[in-house]
């Protein structure tokens, strides 16, 4: 008995440690992702000579709001904001509809060759056309320089589709079973049982195709031409690039500047992130259980 007590008490010691130990490297690992977005936030209200000179650390210096002030004057900035919107709701109304109607296709095992129809599907994770081919498809397709061209290019990703395949795999057949006896169709099926059911992987992967939309900026920027049409991270990219070229700011900044295109930058940074901070906390309690389903069944 005082044998098997040891080996429960050192049993018991090993997991406390690992417990902390793994406590200690999540604290760390949070620091690491959340510091970027903490300095930019306390960086976009401090006075820029402090942020310029790397004073700005830990706490903001002269803590003022006049760079969101002329952050709000940047020209096009809310035009630019709206297309962000505009491109990311509609975007992803689009990206779910095609994946979640090919996920549920592939899901079956009545769809003939299933099999191919799902390695063909697959293959596509690790091997594209590129860059030169697409953007020569848009120009083809007189997409270039089109809103259409930024929902309807980039339909579906081939993880979050797999996402959706494995949980619509994971519902007991008998449900499809039953609703087949009672007369409904497949679209019936679909709509009325399989997405009502599909709540965290519906949140899991919306929210993945909400993030990569309202983020990129690299083929709006190559396929739109009218600053009109442009979204908020071209734009953010643009004055970034502007910034970078302008060799002679930090000399004209002075104790008494408020702004300086720095600290402007770092405004709107903060303006852009918003909408996805307070959404995710709505989302997040389905994203342990979407993200690990795609490892369930291939």
């Amino acid at each position: 008995m005082s044998k098997k007590k040891e080996n429960h008490l050192i049993e018991s010691k090993g997991e406390k440690i690992f417990n902390i130990t793994m406590i200690i490297l999540g604290i760390i690992i949070t620091i690491v992702v959340l510091y970027p977005i903490y300095y930019t936030f306390i960086a976009s209200i401090s006075k820029p000579l402090y942020v310029e000179d790397g004073t700005v650390i830990f706490l903001p210096k002269g803590v003022n709001f006049q760079s969101y002030v002329e952050a709000f004057k940047t020209p096009n900035i809310w035009g630019a904001y709206a297309n962000t919107f505009f491109y990311t709701i509609f975007g992803v109304i689009f990206n779910m509809f095609l994946t979640t109607t090919m996920a549920y296709a592939l899901s079956k095992k009545r769809l003939l060759f299933r099999k191919f129809w799902t390695l063909f599907t697959v293959f596509t994770m690790w091997f594209s056309a590129g860059m030169i081919p697409l953007y020569l498809t848009f120009r083809d397709y007189n997409l270039l320089n089109t809103r259409t061209a930024i929902i309807i290019g980039f339909g579906i990703n081939t993880y979050n589709l797999i996402i959706m395949k494995s949980f619509f795999e994971q519902l007991p057949e008998s449900l499809e079973e039953a609703a087949f006896i009672d007369g409904a169709n497949n679209i019936k099926i679909f709509a009325k049982i399989f997405l009502p059911l599909s709540k965290p992987a519906l949140a899991t992967v919306g929210m993945f195709y909400a993030v990569n939309r309202w983020n990129g900026y690299f083929w709006p920027m190559n396929i739109l031409q009218d600053d009109s049409k442009m979204p908020l991270q071209v734009l953010l990219k643009k004055l970034i690039v502007d910034r970078v070229a302008n060799e002679t700011e930090a000399a004209i900044i002075t104790s008494g500047s408020m702004t300086s295109p720095t600290t402007v930058i770092y405004a709107i940074i903060i303006f852009a992130i918003i909408p996805i901070i307070i959404v995710y906390p709505f989302v997040q309690k389905y994203f342990k259980t979407g993200v690990t389903l795609g490892a369930v069944k291939g």
